[in-house]
Order: structure tokens, then sequence, then C-alpha cells
């Protein structure tokens, strides 16, 4: 199967799309692809458990509901970490995630090493 890459730049102020992200990285997971989310700009806000728990993209289901899926199956996060620092997204906000902080070059790695890249 392919690896995945799913890039992440819509927040809360883009539910529908920013859930849309999550749901494509949770199909793919289904269908036996190996997936990595990276979240930049207002996206790192997604990860912090009130917005998980909160939005509801129209038509493309709870973010925290496609968030458990992706996570029971093995998706691995990562946060822009200018992006996180210029929002606030903390440690607190990762703790206990499978999740973590990047600069670009990490964007730039994620990028060559999967076969493919969804952005939303």
């Amino acid at each position: 199967m392919s690896k995945i890459l799913v890039h992440v730049t819509h927040g809360p102020e883009q539910p529908t799309r920013a859930a849309l992200g999550f749901l494509v990285a949770k199909t793919a997971l289904d269908e036996g692809h190996s997936v990595s989310l990276f979240l930049a700009g207002d996206a790192v806000q997604l990860i912090r458990d009130a917005v998980l728990d909160n939005l509801t993209g129209l038509g493309t289901g709870k973010l925290r509901e496609l968030y458990d899926a992706i996570v029971a199956g093995g998706g691995r996060f990562y946060l822009s970490g200018m992006s996180s620092k210029a929002r606030g997204v903390t440690d607190a906000d990762l703790s206990g995630k499978p999740a973590e902080f990047a600069m670009p070059n990490v964007l730039v790695r994620l990028s060559l090493e999967h076969d493919r890249i969804f952005t939303y």
C-alpha cells in the first residue's frame, strides 16, 4: 500500500475543509495505507481537545470521531512549530497524542518520503 501525507492548513474557521482533511486521512487508513498529517497555519488549532470535541464539518463528520479513528489506525500528526507558537498551541495540547511539533524541513522531508500528498 501507499504512504499518504495529508497537509491541512485550514482550521476552525473552515470546519468543513478542516474535517475533510481528516476524513481523507481516515479513509486512506481504512484502505490500508500509511498516513501522516501535517497541520500548519490555522489548522494547528485542530489538535486542541476543545476543537476536536466541538468541530463538525458539513457532510464530513465530527472531528473527534475522525481524529480517534486516525489515531486507532496508526496515523501520525505533525504540527508546524511556528504556526503553533503564533497561535498559542503548546506541549499541553499535544499531551498523550501521537503528535509532535515540526519545522518546515520536516514537511519537506515528509513530502519526499510519501507517495501521495493531499492538501486541505
